[in-house]
């Protein structure tokens, strides 16, 4: 009998997170910000996903972008189960999950001829050469002229040394009994006394001693499929990219808009380097060895066309921004590969307080006044920080936020409820930007309360306490467990209240939340705002 698992991890289940580079708006970013067309503003669009995992990721990209169509696949009927389940909680329509191998997923009929975008997370490193040439054909197949493929893989430059390691602990693994978890922290105890018999082998490689040390931090469910499957394979980006242009598709750039600064990644000696390399993947290849990259998602197109330079502006100029954290005012410090990033306050500042208002186009921060004096290069570049950092996200258009609001909300409802049993869905849908926004298991709680018309932190509190103490749970501070309810109570009522001033103000500008009706609500959101704009 052949093993459907084909060699993948299937005894635990893969993780519920939310892959923010898979977003359309920031693949659309991407591409803009390489000058590049993308196709992604049309009214209808086909997006698949290969190896989806749980499935959270489409779901909630689904909830956010209704004029859609997903499409997702895995070969574990577990985690499809739990996808479509979450999609029904949903009411999303625009969804269809396929539990199918790479190797049959063509046979589906119910597929388009053809999608606009093709996004692999977490799959090509994890499976056989088999099946990265199955996805290389499907691609080739079922990728429109013009469309776009988001790939993520881990990298061999920082990988290399850590491969001897990987072996260890799979063998270690395969050799014992017993459920996988057990076996991992077995195999990762092996491996501790290796190190501490003074293998040379960790003396040499630091980074093996650190990879090591990282791993005994990590869950055993999150490293049973980061290093225990049969297939393991970092790439060298050459390799990568020589395999995808089997499906015509060319290098468009990587998706983490910080690397598309090249004065933030890199040394003015390493730039010289690459400058004098022409060939765009020759010259990507050496900058892996040269940031020594470990975990890479770019995004290549199928036929790539290039704006015009007063093209790549306008189109600059028609991406809506918005606040994705809270700005009260102040100076930010953002870090990134050189260290800290060197920011104008007097040129970011306007900006984010004039997005504090709700989300705008470029246009429209030029027509405030928002950028001041600064040339177009500046401004792209202090954008692309921004929105690289996490503190601005690209939007989806004004039109047609109503029917988003709408169908995230039902989503958002669906999570928020699966919080009273569970803390394992960590994002919500927003009809503003098409993406997620992540928020705890608390704070989905203190929302799924204002939706029931509490507007008050003393009442979410109260109910949250409710949930945990029925379910005989207790809360940490500093690193102890608070056993008497009102120490939990008197903790849970300071929480509310941060939310109340940091949280939810952005929550209601990104959609995550329904307007408030009646007298009593209206009540509590003056009083709320008293509140925000007291702590802003």
């Amino acid at each position: 009998m052949s093993d459907w698992t084909s060699g993948y991890v299937a005894e635990v289940d893969y993780t519920h997170d939310f892959f923010h580079e898979m977003t359309p708006a920031v693949l659309a970013l991407t591409a803009t910000s390489k000058g590049q067309k993308h196709g992604l503003n049309q009214s209808e669009l086909s997006y698949c996903e290969l190896g989806c995992g749980q499935g959270f990721t489409s779901n909630l990209l689904a909830a956010a972008n209704p004029h859609i169509q997903f499409h997702a696949m895995d070969f574990n009927p577990a985690h499809i189960a739990g996808a479509r389940e979450l999609a029904a909680e949903g009411g999303l329509n625009n969804i269809q999950f396929y539990e199918r191998s790479f190797a049959d997923f063509e046979e589906e009929g119910g597929l388009p001829k053809q999608f606009d975008v093709i996004a692999l997370h977490g799959v090509m490193s994890w499976v056989s050469e088999e099946n990265q040439q199955l996805i290389v054909d499907f691609i080739g197949r079922r990728l429109k002229s013009g469309g776009i493929v988001y790939v993520s893989y881990n990298s061999l430059s920082a990988w290399a040394a850590i491969m001897p390691l990987r072996r260890i602990l799979l063998d270690r693994a395969a050799q014992g009994a017993g459920p996988l978890e057990e076996r991992i922290g077995e195999a990762l105890n092996f491996a501790k006394t290796l190190e501490g018999a003074g293998a040379q082998y960790f003396k040499s490689n630091p980074m093996a001693s650190a990879g090591l040390k990282s791993a005994g931090k990590m869950s055993a469910n999150y490293l049973a499929h980061e290093m225990f499957n049969a297939d393991w394979t970092p790439f060298h980006f050459a390799d990568l990219a020589g395999d995808l242009s089997e499906a015509k598709l060319n290098f468009l750039g990587p998706t983490s808009l910080m690397d598309h600064i090249d004065d933030i990644c890199l040394t003015a000696e390493q730039i010289a380097v690459l400058d004098g390399e022409i060939d765009p993947v020759r010259r990507e290849s050496l900058r892996d060895v040269l940031v020594n990259e470990q975990f890479r998602s770019d995004l290549f197109v199928k036929g790539g066309r290039r704006h015009t330079e007063r093209g790549a502006i306008g189109a600059w100029f028609e991406t809506p921004f918005a606040l994705v954290k809270r700005f009260g005012g102040g100076p930010i410090k953002l870090t990134w590969r050189q260290g800290e990033i060197a920011l104008d306050q007097a040129q970011y500042g306007p900006i984010l307080q004039a997005l504090r208002s709700g989300p705008a186009t470029v246009r429209s921060l030029l027509d405030q006044g928002a950028f001041g004096q600064m040339t177009w290069a500046e401004i792209s570049r202090l954008l692309t920080i921004l929105v690289g950092s996490g503190t601005l996200s690209p939007c989806l258009p004004l039109e047609g936020r109503a029917d988003r609001i709408e169908g995230c909300q039902a989503f958002n409802l669906a999570v928020c409820k699966r919080a009273e049993d569970s803390e394992t869905l960590r994002f919500l849908a927003s009809p503003v930007t098409g993406g997620g926004l992540e928020l705890d298991r608390i704070e989905q709680l203190f929302l799924l309360a204002y939706s029931e018309g509490k507007t008050e932190p003393s009442q979410w509190a109260d109910l949250v306490w409710g949930i945990l103490s029925a379910q005989g749970q207790r809360l940490q501070h500093e690193g102890q467990v608070l056993e008497r309810p009102e120490e939990n109570l008197a903790l849970l009522q300071a929480r509310a209240t941060a939310f109340a001033a940091r949280r939810l103000p952005l929550c209601r500008s990104l959609g995550l939340i329904p307007a408030a009706s009646g007298q009593q609500a209206a009540l509590g959101i003056a009083a709320q705002e008293a509140r925000e704009e007291a702590a802003a």
